[in-house]
């Protein structure tokens, strides 16, 4: 036996094994040398077997990841379920019901006595569907052919913004009975298409049978309504107007929209998820707006519109034989205006302006054709009310406001003569003597007269005198610049009136500041800046670049007719809700004063009586005209003609008030383009006083009785002649072309 190793613990003991368990030396086997590589695998990673495994590590790792992402989950959860809670409901909410406004009834207008100058009626009215549009594209042609409208017309009010997306869309309103029933009998042809009842302005008076019987009283006074533009909702959107409503377009439709509109009501719809409307889950009524009553007087209205358009008519057709120096021509007579006021409140009792049109084209809407007649220059422009906006050279009376002037200053004292030759010779001018050399109307003279003879016969060269004597006088602290002027001013002329209709123009009474002022806006169109004594001259008796509305004139006088308050022109007397409760009446407004002497003003005064009630020798200009010498009590008045533009007629005004004493009617005319104011509108003021002398304008009714507010039938016409009056004698100094001035 051979010897094995030594037991590691016992040393020299040895243990034995046989033979046959030892093996036999053997020389490996020789291999083939490899060449060792640079790069080793587990030089760049470590095999499995080279590394220490850190399984727990691992495993803490990717547990803190999952417990991240159901964290993130839990917290999302949380701010769906607690934070937008309240917003998902609202929205899932918002989804299913929309709210559409109810459109109110509009209140109405009514006349000083309840008498409604425009109401509603109940029409029917076809609407379609936008969604049964879409899903039925056919529905659109057949509604075109059965109504008479094309489908572009239909598409395009389905295409309207304006209309609300969960109403039906208005297609025609005041639907003829056979096209409501012909749609409910084929129902099943016109898809979305129904018939609603729904309420539209009515306009129930009539005009005397004449040239104003195809218009309608006070039209542009008192407006029209129509759908709220885009800029007016932007305006109005707090005020919770929406798009579709309708809205007061002018006169007093505007001025009082927030009262005539009424509180809209409320339906909340149930919508479903392709905006079509399931049912109706609450509705709120709207409240009606409240009425508007004004200070009109119908018949008086009637009267004033007839007179007036009766005798644009008549003036068209008469030769004047002083026009286009003396060749004679036909006045074009294009239009004129004609206000009644009571000069002790400011109250509005008439209001007519030529030419004037039916406000009952609006009404459903205004075709294109429609509009084009009413906007179109040829036809003189009847959307313009010629009483606010129509601006007018005043001619002979603006001598109010230069013998107001001399007498306040004291240039001039009630009996001081003065030489009237009929000629005036402007100082300084150094023109030819057509230019510098100025003449009373026809040539005629006056001798020597006062201040209140000279109003009479509306002697130009009394005034051509104070006119340039205030500017000799300029530089004198007692006198200042603008003495003519600033009197103007404080009279309302070149003032805003503050009349409660929108619109209204502001006049102008010339001046170097105002040509100064214009020069700086427009150097092309208005080049000349200076003042000179021929301009003072021409503004002291109403021509040269002075222009007045009618509404400032009837203020001016009304105020010294009243003794020197002026009060702010007013249409509207009171607001009354339907039940007749009375929410707001107005009372006279007080814009000024206008200190008038007892001595001044009899003098002043007696001159404008002198007009209508002198008779020759030295006849006042409105001598002899019918309806004004027979007025109880009295009236005064003065005649204006003023040239304009050469070779046509010039433009003929005259104003008129009584009773003299106390006065409570002031009544203002003026047609352009008409000819001498003692012959074209003197006569119109003439019907109107004869009209009130049978005829007294009584107290408003505030508030009316229910009775006379639903009374469906028109005013009875007023029992008065239809056709104004001519003058055959007006006196011998009315006026001429030939001056720059004519009384």
């Amino acid at each position: 036996m051979s010897r094995s190793i030594r037991h590691p613990f016992r040393g020299s003991r040895h243990y034995l094994r046989s033979e046959k368990d030892r093996s036999p030396r053997r020389k490996k086997a020789r291999q083939p040398r490899l060449r060792q590589s640079r790069f080793s695998v587990g030089a760049i990673l470590d095999a499995p077997d080279t590394s220490t495994a850190r399984p727990g590590l691992r495993l803490r790792i990717t547990g803190l990841i999952v417990a991240g992402l159901f964290a993130l989950l839990g917290l999302r959860l949380w701010t769906l379920t607690v934070l937008q809670a309240p917003t998902a409901a609202h929205a899932v909410a918002a989804t299913q019901i929309r709210v559409v406004a109810v459109d109110p009834t509009r209140g109405l207008i009514l006349d000083r006595y309840g008498n409604p100058l425009v109401n509603n009626m109940v029409v029917e009215q076809i609407t379609l569907s936008r969604l049964a549009a879409q899903q039925n594209p056919a529905v659109v042609g057949r509604l075109a052919a059965l109504i008479g409208e094309t489908s572009a017309q239909i598409n395009t009010a389905i295409a309207d913004p304006r209309n609300s997306l969960y109403k039906s869309v208005p297609i025609l309103s005041n639907a003829p009975l056979t096209d409501i029933l012909y749609i409910r009998e084929h129902q099943d042809e016109f898809p979305g298409v129904a018939s609603v009842a729904t309420t539209q302005r009515k306009y129930p008076q009539q005009e005397l049978p004449g040239p104003a019987q195809n218009v309608y009283p006070a039209a542009q006074s008192l407006g029209y309504v129509g759908t709220i533009n885009s800029a007016e909702l932007k305006s109005r959107t707090a005020n919770g107007y929406r798009a579709g409503d309708a809205f007061g377009q002018s006169g007093l439709e505007y001025q009082y929209e927030s009262a005539l509109r009424g509180t809209p009501g409320q339906q909340q719809l149930e919508v479903d998820s392709q905006g079509r409307v399931a049912g109706t889950l609450k509705s709120t009524p709207a409240n009606p707006g409240n009425n508007v009553i004004t200070n009109i007087d119908t018949n008086l209205q009637q009267v004033a519109d007839n007179a007036l358009a009766a005798q644009i008519t008549n003036l068209r057709k008469t030769l004047d034989p002083q026009c286009n120096n003396k060749t004679g021509c036909y006045p074009a007579a294009t239009g004129g205006a004609l206000v009644v006021m009571n000069p002790q409140t400011g109250a509005v009792l008439a209001v007519s302006s030529a030419p004037a049109y039916n406000p009952s084209v609006w009404v459903g809407g205004i075709t294109t054709a429609q509009y084009a007649a009413l906007s179109d220059p040829t036809n003189n422009l009847p959307l313009i009310n010629r009483v606010i906006d129509g601006q007018y050279t005043p001619g002979s009376t603006f001598k109010l406001n230069t013998a107001s002037a001399a007498l306040k200053t004291g240039l001039w004292t009630p009996n001081q003569l003065y030489n009237d030759t009929g000629t005036f010779k402007v100082p300084g001018c150094q023109y030819n003597s057509t230019t510098c050399n100025l003449h009373n109307n026809e040539g005629g003279s006056n001798g020597d007269i006062d201040l209140s003879t000279a109003l009479t016969v509306s002697s130009d060269d009394f005034f051509y005198n104070l006119g340039a004597q205030f500017y000799d006088q300029r530089s004198n602290p007692s006198y200042g610049q603008t003495p003519i002027q600033d009197r103007a001013a404080s009279y309302s002329l070149g003032q805003m009136t503050g009349i409660d209709l929108p619109g209204e123009a502001q006049g102008r009474v010339d001046s170097q500041a105002e040509r100064v002022k214009l020069h700086a806006m427009n150097p092309a169109a208005f080049p000349n800046t200076t003042w000179y004594t021929g301009d003072n001259v021409q503004m002291a008796f109403g021509q040269g670049g002075t222009y007045i509305t009618p509404i400032e004139q009837a203020v001016a006088y009304s105020t010294f007719a009243n003794g020197g308050t002026r009060y702010a022109p007013q249409v509207a007397a009171a607001v009354v809700a339907p039940s007749g409760k009375v929410v707001t009446k107005f009372t006279p407004q007080v814009t000024g004063h206008v200190n008038l002497p007892p001595a001044s003003y009899q003098a002043m005064l007696t001159g404008f009586e002198g007009v209508v009630q002198k008779g020759p020798p030295g006849a006042g200009t409105a001598y002899g005209v019918p309806g004004l010498s027979s007025f109880p009590g009295g009236l005064a008045g003065k005649t204006g003609t003023a040239d304009t533009v050469v070779g046509k007629e010039p433009t003929a005004w005259f104003v008129g008030w009584g009773p003299t004493t106390n006065a409570q009617y002031m009544v203002v005319c003026v047609i352009d383009q008409a000819g001498f104011g003692a012959t074209a509108a003197a006569p119109v003021v003439g019907q109107i006083f004869s009209y009130l002398a049978a005829h007294p304008v009584t107290a408003p009714a505030i508030p009316p009785g229910q009775q006379v507010i639903q009374n469906i039938n028109p005013v009875p016409l007023p029992t008065s002649s239809s056709t104004p009056s001519t003058v055959t004698n007006a006196g011998s100094t009315t006026g001429s072309a030939a001056a720059l001035g004519a009384g």
